[in-house]
């Protein structure tokens, strides 16, 4: 197994596991039940998936092993983990937001591995689209999370359903979940890898709003802290969309995000935070969990966290493994820095004429074309260099999702670009292109 571990960690890019990770390994290859809790941020998915791999026999048939976990985000995360992982092992991403039919094409020949979301797992599993007499192996992802988010009555059900089970893997990144007894975690091993602290790279501050409406508080911190990567945190899905709009009338290029959105607008706001089209994301909570992307600067608590655990999730977005980070609380005229806050922080001062941060220096196309039209990233490179005439430099970060994608293209040479693609085709087929909305 020490050659699969070697090709896996080459295929990541990864030197070596980290403590927490070999430690996962090892109680799962001893025990049936395990618990696993670490800190986000702390690679706890490669904590998972090595013992799913391992617990998989590529020579039976049907579905092996399920991860159920509370957001379509964090299934995706998974997903694009395994594959990278080149393990050869198909797997299937269920959730709820696009079509069924979609999924229920990839679940007719069933795959050895399943990761999704509690509805829409127990949606299939209704109408027997996953086969669940042969699935060995369950892994309940952020299960805290599937909890606080009300998915008790779905997890009882699939749970229920999985009466071949034989492996157990609960991960969580607190200590405080109460496990129902239809879990069955009986005689679990517990792995408690958690700090209790932030991560030592994060660092926390506050600045002060003299009105209750916080905005231009916000717009000041934001042009001080300049053009890096920022998430600001919302308590509701209307100050969401008011303070990204009022941001955007300032002057900021900003996108948001939270549940009520169609999943391709989710999609097309993530992609333009990923590839740097825009350095500005406000959200709600939803955030907060099972969202890996890279280099996040600052962390700005625009509505103050309603609970530690928040406050915790929210940062874990930022210092992330070996990068610095630093969390930012704006606190109104009738607020106070939380309880839980016991060292000492640091007061910013916002005060003073700043200039707006410079403009990104890309721009996200939208491609009417994905995976399900064989069309990789391959394919958008060479389109882009062949009938766009774009350097390599000039084509950022593209994703590909099953019926289109995403890329990002040099503002500079953006409408160029568009003229020259209009009327051209990929792969033979004519597709539907133009700046991401």
């Amino acid at each position: 197994m020490q050659n699969v571990y070697e090709n896996i960690l080459s295929a990541l890019q990864i030197d070596a596991l980290n403590e927490m990770q070999e430690a996962s390994i090892k109680a799962n290859q001893e025990a049936d039940n395990v618990i696993l809790l670490s800190d986000t941020g702390s690679g706890k998915t490669l904590g998972f998936l090595i013992p799913v791999l391992e617990s998989l026999d590529k020579t039976a048939p049907g579905t092996q092993a399920l991860i159920v976990v509370p957001s379509r985000e964090l299934a995706l995360q998974i997903e694009t983990v395994w594959k990278n992982m080149r393990t050869g092992v198909k797997i299937t991403c269920c959730y709820g937001g696009h079509k069924r039919e979609t999924e229920e094409n990839n679940l007719q020949e069933a795959p050895a591995l399943i990761v999704g979301t509690p509805g829409r797992l127990g949606d299939h599993i209704r109408r027997e689209n996953i086969k669940t007499d042969t699935i060995r192996m369950l892994v309940l992802d952020e299960f805290d999370k599937s909890l606080e988010l009300g998915f008790v009555d779905e997890l009882e059900f699939i749970l229920n359903s999985l009466t071949g089970l034989k492996k157990r893997l609960l991960t969580s990144a607190t200590d405080t979940v109460e496990i129902p007894e239809f879990v069955k975690m009986d005689n679990p091993v517990t792995l408690d890898y958690l700090s209790g602290e932030p991560a030592p790279a994060l660092a926390i501050k506050y600045v002060e709003s003299p009105d209750k409406d916080k905005l231009d508080t916000a717009f000041q911190l934001v042009c001080k802290l300049g053009n890096r990567s920022t998430i600001i945190f919302c308590n509701h899905r209307e100050a969401v969309e008011r303070t990204n709009s009022l941001l955007k009338d300032k002057g900021l290029v900003s996108v948001f995000y939270h549940g009520a959105m169609e999943q391709n607008e989710r999609e097309a706001a993530l992609a333009k935070f990923r590839n740097g089209s825009s350095n500005l994301l406000v959200t709600t909570d939803l955030a907060a969990r099972g969202l890996d992307i890279p280099n996040i600067r600052y962390i700005i608590h625009y509505h103050l966290p309603t609970t530690e655990a928040i406050f915790t999730h929210r940062n874990g977005r930022t210092a992330r493994m070996d990068a610095s980070g630093t969390a930012i609380l704006i606190i109104g005229p009738e607020e106070h820095l939380p309880d839980y806050i016991s060292e000492e922080v640091e007061l910013i001062d916002v005060e003073g004429d700043y200039e707006i941060p410079e403009k990104p220096k890309w721009t996200t196309f939208f491609i009417g074309a994905g995976k399900k039209d064989k069309v990789n990233k391959i394919d958008i490179v060479g389109f882009l260099s062949n009938r766009g005439e774009l350097k390599k430099e000039d084509i950022g970060l593209i994703e590909v999702k099953d019926f289109y994608s995403f890329v990002a293209v040099r503002k500079s040479k953006a409408s160029h670009v568009l003229n020259l693609i209009q009327n051209q085709k990929i792969k033979n087929k004519k597709v539907k292109i133009n700046v991401a909305k």
